[in-house]
């Protein structure tokens, strides 16, 4: 199901056995779009202490109650690392989280879960399956990986909420800015950047695939895409009070030429 990321933004956030706060934000990777991160503001619960969460420890999310519940429980919150969310996400940060979590780092490429992530118990799940890493070795390990990386800083992550208002760039020219993401809860995928076009021209909002984007400039706020001003204004609107639905998808890809993996 596609999800508006502006919607899922400030839902509730369910442990096993208690609320722990609210999503403030999500991160993404720009090279394949799927969600890596959830930001969650703790509130009174942790002082406001803002929480790092993989997105693999989403069980579901619940549109009526507005609460997205998580396969994680309060105590194991509360162990977290620590992060600094003014700061970039950095490998390190990264790092304690999935060495915490026991989940394998995305940039290792192994073990496919998700775009990435290893399964539980490939480094060990919360140390409680039989024979696994402790946490100190497993960080340790994904440390020596990173570093053999050699790059402290992941690059590709990006803010839904900063990148939220950036202005699109079509290779002739500028075309709106991104007015939201749709989500696609099944693999936490981005299937699609919502563009507010009126200040180009009056009225309309499109979607463009994520596939389209070439670079996204911090300092400009611009996000450039590979596709014309041409092609934008004849793509299918897009109302945000309906149901994206097999038929538009499917007029969607037939405008841009989108052919499905094993169609």
């Amino acid at each position: 199901m596609l999800w508006k990321a502006a919607a899922i933004n400030g839902y509730a956030v369910a442990a096993s056995d208690g609320k722990i706060g609210v999503i403030v934000d999500f991160l993404i990777d720009d090279t394949n779009w799927l969600v890596r991160w959830l930001v969650v503001d703790t509130g009174n619960w942790l002082s406001g202490r803002k929480v790092l969460l993989p997105s693999s420890a989403l069980a579901q999310i619940d549109g009526v109650n507005e609460e997205c519940s998580i396969k994680l429980t309060m105590q194991q919150i509360k162990d977290s690392p620590d992060i600094d969310t003014d700061r970039p996400v950095s490998r390190q940060m990264e790092i304690n989280s999935y060495g915490y979590y026991g989940y394998s780092p995305y940039w290792d490429g192994g073990y496919g879960y998700w775009g990435g992530y290893g399964y539980p118990g490939i480094y060990g799940y919360m140390g409680g399956m039989g024979g696994a890493m402790p946490y100190a070795v497993r960080a340790e390990h994904q440390k020596d990986m990173v570093d053999a990386h050699g790059d402290p800083d992941d690059v590709h992550l990006r803010s839904v909420v900063a990148v939220t208002g950036y202005y699109i760039h079509a290779s002739d020219g500028e075309i709106g800015h991104v007015e939201d993401f749709l989500i696609e809860d099944a693999d936490w995928s981005v299937r699609y950047l919502v563009i507010d076009t009126k200040n180009w021209w009056f009225g309309k909002s499109v979607l463009i695939s994520p596939h389209s984007v070439k670079t996204i400039d911090w300092g400009s706020r611009l996000v450039n895409v590979d596709i014309d001003r041409q092609k934008v204004k004849g793509a299918p609107a897009y109302d945000s009070s309906a149901t994206v639905d097999q038929a538009y998808e499917e007029q969607f890809e037939a405008y841009y030429g989108i052919k499905r993996v094993g169609a």
